[in-house]
């Protein structure tokens, strides 16, 4: 059984450590400005001035165009293996 280090309890530190986990995923992510959610990959958003990210769903609200738009990419986006044509010898 392991000593409980500092005073904190296996459970506590588990949850610390989850706690920890989620919220350095969260600080990489964009949230809509309008509804809170964060979009799928795959989903297309649009920014607006100052870096305002709006989903595909809320965009209808808006009046003023968007200055771009662009597709939802995941993390692992260029980490992939990637099949190569083998090469006659």
């Amino acid at each position: 059984m392991l000593r409980p280090l500092l005073g904190i309890s296996e459970p506590d530190l588990e949850r610390e450590l989850l706690r920890k986990g989620v919220g350095a995923r969260e600080a990489g992510r964009h949230h809509c400005a309008d509804c809170g959610r964060t979009p799928l990959v795959g989903e297309r958003v649009h920014i607006y001035e100052r870096g305002t990210v709006v989903c595909a769903l809320c965009r209808p609200r808006r009046r003023t165009p968007p200055e771009t738009s662009r597709t939802v990419t995941s993390a692992e986006r260029g980490q992939t293996v990637r099949l190569r044509a083998r090469v006659a010898a």
